[in-house]
């Protein structure tokens, strides 16, 4: 399938999933160009697409991408060369589900440290003021201050966080990065030796956030030299020069610091939030080593767990039975019945992509 050369990427450099996206770009050799976000540009793709996000990638004849979640696997459809997806069918659900957690598990933490932190929220306010910003006819200081405003408003204040909870929050982060460190200190990727879905989901906090804002870059540092070098490691790598190492296959004992980590803290709060959409609850309240946080549903994440869900209970009995034997806890709450009832209730969502402009595109 022929696409646009380069590939036209509008988002920002700064941007939790536009790095993810470029990262893979990059390690396919796809060409792209990555157009920085104003509000303007901003408002004419979500005017296009149906949704409000980033990034998104033009396409041919007005057809659009959106939601890493879709495209990287739409993707490796159009280049199987150079393939992030292992073959084995228990490694492919592992990278798919170490992608999810990577994806939504680590988003509020990312966003508290980004604006919790009063030296972190300065500096990026200022970039988003000299950036995003820039066609707003305001004073760079009172772009600087409405954007931080709204930034924390909506991803701390709105997103549990508060002077209780925001420790526990920023742990998060600690936790995660701790047990990447283990994993890392033995492979040079999260899954072996050549990067699969995994490394390009953890690559987008890791990347844009944790190694690049001032407060958790310092802790990265410090703590998890792996992890630094790992993600260096992954902006430079060309997924050609790795065709020779194998790729992952079976159960992964390696990776049992992070999946302790997706079934003690990702599991229940994806079961809290998919027991609130379907009983119609606004906001919900999840344990969290002994601290109550208190946060809004989220629909998306509700979808993503029951395709989880559909997909292990897809795979071949061998592969189930393999991860039965490596990661009961995750199985078991992945065997119970897919309900129609989360699609239902993303499908009457007022944000919709278009019908007939999206090849591929997140479901709100």
């Amino acid at each position: 399938m022929n696409h646009p050369t380069p590939l036209k990427v509008h988002g920002l450099d700064l941007s939790y999933f536009t790095g993810k996206l470029e990262a893979y770009l990059r390690g396919k050799g796809i060409a792209y160009e990555l157009i920085e976000m104003d509000t303007r540009d901003f408002k004419t793709c979500g005017k296009a697409t149906g949704v409000a996000q980033m990034p998104q990638v033009e396409w041919n004849q007005g057809e659009w991408l959106s939601d890493t979640t879709l495209i990287l696997p739409f993707m490796e459809g159009v280049h199987p060369e150079t393939s992030i997806t292992p073959s084995d069918p228990a490694a492919w659900f592992t990278s798919r589900v170490l992608e999810d957690f990577a994806d939504e598990w680590l988003w509020r933490p990312a966003l508290a440290h980004r604006w919790a932190n009063p030296h972190d929220a300065r500096l990026m306010g200022q970039r988003l003021a000299e950036g995003m910003m820039r066609d707003v006819p305001l004073p760079t200081t009172l772009r600087r201050w409405v954007i931080t405003k709204r930034q924390q408003l909506h991803f701390l204040w709105m997103d549990g966080y508060r002077p209780s909870t925001g420790h526990r929050i920023k742990a998060h982060y600690i936790e995660c990065l701790a047990a990447l460190e283990a994993v890392l200190q033995h492979q040079p990727y999260v899954m072996g030796q050549r990067p699969t879905l995994a490394d390009y989901g953890f690559f987008g906090s890791m990347f844009r956030h944790f190694f690049s804002d001032p407060t958790p870059a310092g802790i990265m540092r410090r703590q998890a030299p792996n992890v630094m070098e790992w993600v260096a490691r992954l902006w430079n790598t060309r997924l050609d020069r790795l065709e020779q190492q194998p790729m992952p296959a079976g159960a992964l004992p390696v990776l049992n610091p992070v999946m302790t980590l997706v079934v003690k803290e990702f599991l229940p709060y994806a079961q809290a939030n998919e027991h609130a959409v379907l009983n119609g609850i606004k906001r919900f309240t999840f344990h969290s080593a002994g601290v109550d946080l208190t946060v809004p549903v989220q629909r998306y994440r509700a979808w993503r767990f029951q395709r989880l869900r559909g997909q292990f209970q897809a795979l071949p009995a061998e592969a189930q039975q393999t991860l039965q034997g490596w990661q009961p806890a995750l199985c078991n709450a992945l065997a119970a019945p897919v309900t129609n009832a989360i699609e239902a209730q993303i499908q009457s969502l007022p944000i919709q992509p278009k019908q007939g402009r999206h090849m591929v595109a997140r479901t709100w």
